[in-house]
């Protein structure tokens, strides 16, 4: 499964992750970052006095592979 993970910097300086399962795979750089410019203004996202999404720092693709060691759920 492809993400697409966005860290921003909060208003007390620590690191913040926005994880996007759904993300278009195909996006560049730049509207990446016009997009994390716009949630940074937005002041969307709070917890308590902290504002999470305050100054964006990066953006990549993860890709996770889900490697089954057994799945006794499967139909016999």
């Amino acid at each position: 499964m492809k993400s697409l993970n966005l860290t921003f910097k909060t208003n007390k300086g620590k690191k913040h992750l926005l994880k996007l399962s759904y993300a278009n795979s195909g996006l560049d750089a730049k509207t990446v970052r016009q997009a994390m410019d716009l949630i940074a203004t937005s002041n969307l996202f709070k917890k308590g006095d902290e504002q999470l999404c305050v100054t964006p720092l990066s953006a990549k693709y993860v890709d996770t592979v889900d490697t089954v060691l057994f799945n006794d759920a499967t139909d016999k």
